[in-house]
């Protein structure tokens, strides 16, 4: 294939007199990885933000649940309806200029937000975060394995990719409630889009550039019925809470949204160039990875979600507490990355991703013990720690294998895929988890109140609001306002509501970690063993 300035050259490719001298491989491949961790941590930053400004966005806009969660998933939306089609166009026209226009939307969006005057805007600044996250995940993993000469280099650079993402999740949160303690909040926003242009500098400047042109073409009906199937399914999972599950358009969003996506298995196993390439799914350990990345990662989020949930708009605690915890979930993915990294050489895949799932489903498990009308935040530091262990034993062997376990030229759909499927994990996380902690909490506050025994003057004005905004408006109403004296009620009933949604989060990291164990088992692990898999033909180094 041809190249340009910054382009990875074929063996014994050599530039025309007129052209620069191309820059020593390693210098090359390290300001690629350069510029891809901070490309996918600055996304991440703005991924994860609104986790710790969920109780500050309820107190600034008068928001209640569902429109809480519409921020993380206006954000997640976009990133999984068009991961896919970002990877063909990676492929078709390079990654490196995914990694930038993306960069750019991340700047527009982060900017939305940072001056959004209503609930509407942070909504639409989030979607624009996310449409630009959607491009970088994929184009910032495949330009990390583009330039990786061996296997080796392959996994270490994976993991470097995984710890900054982690990196990014991490910091966020702690950033998020620095500003929220100066009381300004949107600050974190304008820190995200200068970092971002950061990012867009060091990808211009620094960067190769990578492009796997044959044979991509655009998969238009397939990218129409996959993006109306899953926005259409994921509405009925977010608004079914409030608007009642048996609501004519909710059960309407669901089935036409079930049907849409059954509608495009169907084309991807008749078009010609598939948006998402099924036979990737003949690979046993692809197969798994995938499965597991959905299931995980639904129950990492999940877990950070409800912590979130549970620390800001229940218990109204100090962001700043919000953000240490976060430190601690989402920190040790980049602090071992070292270690992590030369674990992946010598221990089997199956067994850091079954460790990781347990020690991860354990933290969940130990969240949902604890008790809503505990203020003490250090109950939450152990089981932070543990779940934070379990993502960084997981993200990195996950991705490596799903990577590593298809030929080259598969590289930027295996990356994309295994993005997307990531990312729908940590879409449906707190989708689905505030779907089942609202539904409890909000049938259990409606009977709880019926015989509660209040006078006339707050039952009424209680029961007008917790039909209208949910537990969560109840919980918020200042003392003195009619209706404020059924607060405590309401905290109890999310306290429990989020309590159920621990447990199904325990229970999905446990699924993970027997689907990890069982379904890895009896291959060799082509995330530790360079020679197996179908991807350890690796180009020579030019």
């Amino acid at each position: 294939m041809s190249h340009d300035r910054g382009t990875l050259t074929s063996p014994g490719q050599s530039y025309p007199p007129s052209a620069e001298p191309a820059r020593p491989v390693n210098a090359r491949a390290r300001g690629t990885l350069a510029a891809a961790s901070l490309a996918v941590m600055v996304a991440q930053v703005a991924n994860a933000l609104p986790g710790a400004l969920n109780g500050e966005f309820q107190l600034t806009f008068n928001s209640f649940g569902s429109q809480l969660t519409w921020i993380t998933a206006a954000f997640m939306i976009p990133v999984v309806v068009f991961e896919l089609t970002f990877g063909v166009l990676g492929d078709k026209f390079g990654h490196r200029k995914l990694v930038l226009g993306g960069a750019v939307l991340v700047v527009l969006g982060s900017l939305m937000c940072a001056f959004s005057p209503s609930i509407q805007a942070m909504w639409a600044g989030s979607a624009l975060n996310g449409l630009g996250a959607g491009a970088i995940f994929p184009a910032s993993l495949a330009l990390v394995a583009s330039v990786a000469r061996t296997m080796q280099e392959r996994v270490r650079g994976i993991a470097i990719w995984a710890g900054f993402l982690s990196a990014g999740s991490a910091v966020s949160p702690l950033l998020g409630g620095v500003f929220a303690g100066f009381g300004w909040w949107r600050g974190a926003y304008l820190v995200v889009a200068l970092v971002s242009v950061a990012a867009m500098l060091l990808t211009i400047f620094r960067s190769a550039e990578a492009k796997v042109a044959e044979g991509r073409r655009l998969d238009l009906w397939g990218q129409i019925t996959f993006a109306l199937g899953l926005i259409l399914v994921l509405f009925g999972l977010v608004q079914g809470p409030e608007d009642g599950w048996t609501a004519t358009h909710i059960i309407g969003a669901l089935v036409a949204g079930a049907v849409l996506l059954a509608v495009f298995v169907a084309i991807e196993l008749r078009v010609e160039s598939p948006l998402l390439e099924l036979r990737l799914f003949l690979n046993r350990q692809f197969t798994v990875s995938s499965l597991v990345a959905v299931v995980g990662m639904f129950a990492f989020l999940g877990a950070c979600f409800s912590t979130s949930m549970w620390l800001g708009p229940v218990q109204h605690q100090n962001p700043l507490f919000l953000g240490l915890l976060f430190l601690l979930l989402q920190g040790p993915a980049f602090v071992l990355i070292p270690v992590l990294s030369r674990l992946q050489h010598r221990v089997p895949a199956r067994w850091l991703l079954t460790f990781g799932f347990l020690a991860m489903g354990a933290g969940a498990f130990m969240n949902s013990t604890a008790d809503v009308a505990n203020r003490d935040v250090s109950v939450f530091v152990l089981p932070s720690l543990l779940v934070g262990l379990g993502f960084a034993f997981t993200l990195s062997p996950m991705t490596a294998i799903a990577v590593n376990s298809v030929p080259r030229e598969m590289t930027g759909m295996a990356s994309a895929t295994t993005n997307l499927l990531r990312d729908l994990g940590f879409a449906l996380g707190p989708v689905l988890v505030g779907a089942i902690a609202l539904s409890s909490a909000g049938g259990q506050l409606m009977a709880t109140l019926q015989n509660s025994g209040l006078p006339a003057d707050q039952l009424g004005p209680a029961m007008g609001i917790a039909q209208a905004g949910g537990p969560i408006a109840l919980n918020s109403l200042p003392e003195g306002v009619p209706g404020a004296a059924a607060g405590q009620l309401a905290m109890e009933a999310l306290g429990s509501g989020f309590t159920q949604a621990f447990l199904v989060v325990a229970a999905a990291a446990l699924a993970a970690a027997l689907l990890s164990w069982f379904g890895l088992g009896g291959r060799r692990d082509v995330a530790a063993d360079p020679a197996a898999g179908a991807a350890e033909q690796l180009e020579p180094a030019p």
